[in-house]
């Protein structure tokens, strides 16, 4: 059965208050706040936030409730699950009642950290399964955290060494996927190639900055925001050493699939099929 929920995974230096997109003064199909705006249907929907991701929780607090005033939602709340303040009870009462938990970025070893044995965990799933439009979204580390494999920790070097990658398992959201953020700026190219020819039978979602996947039905995805998500698959890789090479040496792969997706850009998870674009020529 297909979730009734819906998940935005979000690469990153999202527009919001704190940050600057480069290409928003030459790129034609920015929109300010675009993805933000993604996250509930109405202003008045509860949005909880969860920072366990960061080291520094009081400074994403500032940001989003900044850019949340901004863009005009009236409901919102922070909760950090490292508070020992709050009670467990606590946390699951304004879970159960959000109609959207977001989590911001930092390390997606500490949401693991914190979340991989917990009740939230669970709570978090069974929404996203039998809950009509209930959302939850990430960014950067938060997106990452989302699927059943995530990246823990990889090298971003010119070639592709063994053993330099380790993953491990996340949220379990996406069972066919793996996540990745701040793609293009910070090079990521290799090592989202590198988890995916050691799990061939997953895709990767490579999310540039400022741009959102939103994700319907567990496999119907939209492209969102001003940069660019790259799909990169080796369900039909050809030549490849990657069950061969040696620590510490080069990997090489022949037929890598790769699609490029933009503003609008609607793709089937499951096929890899890209649909015609509903993008209008001009942005008022």
């Amino acid at each position: 059965m297909n979730p009734k929920g819906k998940l935005l995974i979000i690469g990153g230096h999202e527009d919001r208050a704190d940050n600057e997109v480069e290409i928003k003064d030459d790129n034609h199909e920015f929109s300010p706040n675009e993805i933000l705006k993604l996250l509930v249907t109405s202003k008045n929907d509860r949005i909880e936030v969860i920072t366990a991701a960061s080291s520094e929780p009081e400074s994403m607090r500032d940001t989003y409730q900044k850019t949340f005033t901004e863009i005009g939602y009236t409901n919102f709340g922070f909760l950090h699950t490292i508070d020992e303040s709050m009670p467990l009870d606590l946390y699951l009462e304004r879970i159960s009642k959000s109609k959207t938990v977001f989590f911001t970025g930092g390390d997606q070893n500490n949401i693991r950290r914190h979340l991989q044995n917990s009740a939230i965990r669970s709570l978090l799933k069974e929404k996203y399964q039998k809950e009509e439009g209930f959302i939850i979204a990430g960014t950067s580390a938060g997106a990452m955290y989302l699927p059943e494999i995530i990246i823990c920790d990889a090298e971003n070097g010119e070639a592709i060494l063994e053993n330099d990658i380790k993953l491990d398992s996340g949220l379990g959201l996406l069972s066919s996927f793996i996540v990745d953020t701040h793609f293009v700026h910070r090079g990521r190219f290799g090592r989202l190639a590198h988890a995916v020819l050691l799990h061939q039978e997953l895709c990767g979602i490579g999310l540039g900055e400022d741009t959102a996947m939103l994700i319907e039905d567990g496999s119907k995805a939209i492209c969102k925001g001003s940069g660019m998500t790259i799909i990169i698959s080796a369900k039909n890789v050809g030549q490849t050493n990657i069950n061969s090479a040696e620590k510490g040496f080069p990997v090489y792969a022949e037929d890598l699939t790769v699609h490029i997706l933009t503003e609008n850009c609607i793709i089937d998870l499951n096929t890899g099929k890209m649909e015609k674009s509903n993008r209008s020529k001009s942005r008022k």
